[in-house]
């Protein structure tokens, strides 16, 4: 089931074609090929732009999708960490996939306190030359990107559990999430 395109995009769609091949046939009466080629080409990027542009504008106002009661625990005894919660399609028009981003950064980063090798990551360079750094890159920030639903109809709500590695350096974290619909 193709979810992703609404009866607005089609609409769009066929909007962008007819004016495309308006100007194609305009530009047909043009006698000198190079000037007609140049017409038609010219058309196909504007055409093309402005309806990649109206279907971005559209998904903003046609896939609406909220995350509500999320909750994360850590599990000590297998440093992972677990988020529970619910998305709810809030539009109108099925939506083809949800995916929620989580993302937890070190607390030190988030307020100020860091020391100068946190950032640093040891490149290939430092090895060739002068042995290296011989400590071990740790990330500050872990990123996550999960599907957590998939043809979600209006008004409908689903329950997700995620769980990932929970890097054990972390003292203390601040956690993020955003929720994308497509």
């Amino acid at each position: 089931m193709m979810t992703y395109l609404t009866i607005w995009h089609y609409a769009v769609i066929i909007v962008t074609v007819v004016i495309f091949v308006m100007l194609v046939i305009i530009s047909l009466r043009e006698e000198k090929s190079s000037v007609r080629n140049a017409m038609i080409f010219s058309s196909l990027l504007v055409m093309t732009l402005v309806s990649a542009f109206l279907i971005l504008a559209l998904d903003k106002y046609t896939k609406k999708v909220t995350l509500a009661g999320l909750k994360n625990k850590r599990y000590l005894s297998t440093e992972r960490i677990v988020y529970s919660g619910y998305v709810k399609n809030t539009g109108n028009y099925t939506i083809g996939t949800v995916k929620v981003e989580f993302k937890i950064v070190n607390r030190g980063h988030v307020t100020g306190n860091v020391k100068g090798g946190s950032f640093f990551r040891p490149s290939g360079m430092g090895d060739f030359f002068g042995g290296g750094d011989k400590r071990a890159y740790r990330p500050q920030k872990l990123e996550e990107t999960v599907i957590v639903a998939k043809d979600l109809a209006p008004g409908k709500s689903k329950h997700f559990n995620v769980s990932f590695d929970y890097p054990p350096y972390f003292k203390q974290v601040s956690h993020f999430q955003r929720v994308f619909a497509h």
